[in-house]
């Protein structure tokens, strides 16, 4: 029963984290957040973000100030508008996260997409 109970908790604090986020822009559009490591292996800053199901050409990365915005969306499965849903955890639909930097300056960023996650690595400059 104990385990059953921290499981219960763990997801909800996981719904929390994942669920809609107002976003920037005009339309304050809602959005979830992926979940984020962030590493500094010495010479960069590496960004991992969990986005299984998503395309490269669906996620857009730009620099703002000390942040790097991550955006983009999860298409939904077209089995998805006729199925019996029984679980879903998977957020669906436009993500959007703001991560904070690691102080420093940057000079060159390079992006990839690896098995479900996107790998954004900032070299930086002494």
């Amino acid at each position: 029963m104990w385990a059953e109970a921290l499981g219960m908790l763990a997801r909800a604090d996981r719904a929390q984290r994942q669920l809609y986020q107002p976003g920037d822009g005009p339309a304050q559009q809602a959005a979830w957040e992926p979940p984020v490591d962030i590493l500094d292996t010495g010479g960069d800053v590496l960004i991992v973000a969990a986005l299984p199901g998503v395309a490269r050409e669906d996620v857009k990365v730009t620099l703002d100030g000390a942040d790097v915005v991550l955006t983009g969306a999860r298409v939904p499965p077209a089995a998805l508008r006729t199925a019996d849903i029984h679980r879903m955890e998977l957020p669906q639909g436009r993500f959007h996260r703001r991560v904070p930097l690691p102080p420093g300056r940057y000079d060159q960023v390079s992006l990839e997409m690896q098995a479900g996650c996107l790998y954004v690595a900032l070299r930086k400059t002494p």
